[in-house]
């Protein structure tokens, strides 16, 4: 636990995820407002409530929380505050807390038919079963009040809602312009790059590039005079003027390393993702896919890449 300033206070909760601590904030104003609420375990909400407690609060003093996105290590206590009148976030959070059912059978379907397309053997789509898996750690609910770029958090009209997405199609960051303050969730981590997530679409046959979208957020935050950004991982930082070129160059960087892979001869994202994650495509098939069709999304967006269809698999090519 550590307060930032006379507002902003950080509680770190464990979780049993790769990625470790989350941290979520207590935001004092006209309302008081929990920012992200943790994953759903008995260790993170004992975590949770000792540190509240040290702060002065017990947790019906929570009023209402806002959420960075929808991902289980944000979202997982959202139940467990018995005065919450309303949950803040982007329209489609809702879509998780209240377990669409049609919505995630268009989901799973989607990750079906895509997995085809991107060559991957019928023995390593056991990993489509275990979309819903996540689910287990998450809360249930309903976004009261849905919020996107330019509004105003409620209760705390200092703070400007911006979307960040590209980790998550639901990910915005909140900006106090008055000091730059910038509550960022998993966006800006200072040490680990973000995996930008590839989902489902929700509106229309069009998928999210969302390398892209973390890239055009990334730069976006170069120009909003953040000074320090209060994370969903890892510690407070503010050296967003060097870290975000830096981010980007990274990525570039990774992407020429699948480029040079494809002037050999064209191939199926399976097979790209097999030669740059040799260790890990097994296991984290889903995560690792993701992120070689984020490299792919990147070259093509740059024309030095393109693709065609074959069989019902895409193949890329160097141009």
């Amino acid at each position: 636990m550590k307060v930032m300033d006379k507002t902003i206070s950080q509680i770190t909760v464990p979780t049993p995820f790769a990625v470790g601590d989350t941290h979520v904030y207590l935001l004092k104003g006209d309302t008081l407002s929990l920012v992200d609420a943790g994953v759903k375990t008995k260790e993170a909400w004992e975590a949770l409530t000792v540190q509240l407690k040290e702060l002065g609060y017990f947790p019906e003093d929570i009023e209402q929380i806002i959420l960075t996105h929808h991902h289980p290590d944000h979202i997982g206590l959202i139940e467990e505050f018995p005065r919450v009148k309303n949950i803040a976030a982007h329209q489609n959070v809702d879509l998780w807390l209240s377990r669409n059912e049609a919505f995630f059978q268009h989901y799973e379907q989607f990750f079906a038919d895509f997995f085809m397309k991107c060559g991957v053997p019928s023995k390593y789509r056991d990993v489509l079963k275990k979309l819903r898996t996540p689910l287990d750690f998450s809360g249930t609910g309903h976004v009261g009040i849905a919020i996107q770029e330019g509004d105003v958090l409620p209760g705390h009209e200092d703070w400007q809602v911006i979307d960040t997405k590209g980790h998550a199609q639901s990910h915005l960051s909140f900006l106090r312009e008055s000091d730059g303050a910038f509550l960022g969730g998993d966006h800006l981590l200072h040490h680990i790059s973000p995996n930008p997530l590839l989902e489902a679409p929700i509106d229309g046959d069009e998928r999210p590039r969302p390398m892209l979208q973390y890239r055009d957020n990334l730069k976006k935050c170069q120009t909003l005079g953040i000074s320090n950004v209060f994370p969903g991982h890892g510690e407070v930082f503010s050296d967003v003027a060097s870290l975000v070129p830096y981010r980007l160059e990274k990525q570039k960087q990774r992407a020429n390393k699948v480029l040079t892979l494809l002037k050999d001869h064209a191939q199926s994202v399976f097979e790209i993702c097999r030669q740059i994650f040799t260790k890990q495509y097994e296991k984290q098939l889903d995560l690792t896919i993701s992120e070689t069709v984020g490299q792919l999304d990147y070259l093509e967006d740059e024309h030095l890449a393109g693709k065609f269809l074959q069989d019902g698999v895409y193949y890329y090519y160097a141009k």
